[in-house]
């Protein structure tokens, strides 16, 4: 049973980082950050990080890479909108 909870476990952590991509490719086809809230995409990123330091103090490979994997299609919004918010700021000067 132990088995079984952890496998769900694993592909529930790898549908997390599916949820994200939808924005991922909004914000990369619209190639700009209106309506993109850095708080909530940097706050998402940050307790990612600190699931995979938990994961791997505890040995969780599953949580470390379903993490890993959250904090790469989340992280990847939260740098597009960094870099398109820096890019419009600069192109307005």
């Amino acid at each position: 049973m132990r088995e079984i909870v952890a496998v769900i476990f694993g592909l529930g952590l790898f549908c997390n980082a599916l949820l994200f991509v939808p924005q991922v490719l909004a914000v990369w086809r619209k190639k700009s950050d209106e309506g993109i809230s850095l708080i909530t995409f940097g706050g998402f990123s940050i307790l990612q990080i600190v699931a995979i330091v938990h994961g791997v103090y505890e040995h969780d490979r599953a949580l470390i890479l379903g993490m890993a994997a959250s904090l790469l299609s989340c992280g990847s919004v939260a740098v597009l909108t960094l870099y398109y918010r820096f890019r419009r700021k600069l192109g307005s000067r």
